[in-house]
């Protein structure tokens, strides 16, 4: 392309972009870069001294049994998470895209969870199910007659975490679900209920596969929420107890570098979230890709 044609100066484009490779560099690839080198080194208290310990940080990471939990508790959550929140809101989608009256109500209901931030949403649960004073055990004790340790017990902590977060994030899948549902070619249901298909066959046999690119797609991005979406959760419903038991990394890496101020294991937690998120990412868009159908 000649830019000669659109601009007088053949530098004008790159001094036009220069203002956005500036911040790119300096909040961004910059950051990134001090995140990698950091991650080499024993940093003391403060920062006052550094030493360089090549892969120390991660032998520690991935030999200690502390750390070893934190990856365990991060799996789980992210794998439940993703699969809760698309697998409910697909389910959520196909019911919102029925032709019914209101459904634009409930579209707006559906959707508005995902508005609020996490910490209004990590909140309002930790209000909700409050041990003493929430409603939740409050309406338990009087039709069951139970009051749950919802924060105090290792695997009901968990599952509030992975309720809350699913919540939160259902919005999301539905929003892009029902606009590729909107955007299904008509003719080939109309022609599978000719040929008698029942509505699961023709949700599986068609509507899921014609809906692959945005699966792939949100996975992908559930994913990247459930890595690192999920620190407001952990810090005001459990800080990551009982006992390590609801300890995420993306919390971890702010309680070693912040509370604890080891910085150097911090980064190297950090680089290894980082690396989990791109493998991911190209595994999704290689792998993935090849099983997409595209209904057109």
């Amino acid at each position: 392309m000649d830019t000669h044609a659109a601009y007088k100066s053949r530098w004008l484009p790159w001094v036009l972009l220069a203002p956005t490779f500036v911040i790119l560099l300096v909040f961004l690839y910059y950051p990134t870069f001090e995140t990698f080198v950091l991650s080499l080194y024993r940093v003391a208290f403060l920062g006052l001294s550094k030493q360089f310990v090549g892969l120390e940080n991660y032998k520690e990471i991935f030999t200690d049994s502390k750390y070893r939990q934190i990856f365990w508790n991060t799996a789980v959550f992210s794998f439940f998470v993703v699969l809760l929140s698309m697998a409910v809101g697909l389910g959520l989608s196909v019911l919102a895209n029925q032709k019914i009256r209101g459904r634009g109500f409930y579209r707006l209901m559906l959707i508005w969870p995902y508005a609020l931030s996490p910490a209004v949403a990590g909140v309002i649960f930790l209000f909700l199910f409050n041990e003493q004073s929430g409603i939740v055990n409050y309406l338990l004790s009087v039709t069951l007659g139970i009051s749950p340790n919802w924060l105090t017990n290792p695997v009901l902590a968990m599952a509030l975490l992975i309720f809350v977060a699913v919540w939160k994030n259902v919005g999301y899948n539905v929003v892009f679900y029902i606009a590729g549902l909107q955007n299904l070619p008509g003719e080939v249901l109309e022609a599978a209920l000719i040929d008698g298909a029942t509505p699961w066959q023709r949700f599986w046999k068609i509507t899921f596969p014609l809906l692959g690119p945005m699966t792939i797609f949100l996975l992908i991005m559930n994913t990247i929420y459930a890595f690192f979406d999920a620190f407001a959760f952990v810090d005001l419903l459990t800080k990551g107890g009982p006992s390590n038991a609801t300890n995420l990394l993306i919390y971890n890496i702010y309680r070693d570098g912040f509370e604890y101020y080891k910085t150097g294991l911090a980064a190297a937690q950090s680089v290894i979230l980082f690396v989990a998120v791109v493998v991911l990412t190209i595994i999704q868009l290689r792998f993935g890709e090849s099983r997409a159908h595209y209904g057109g």
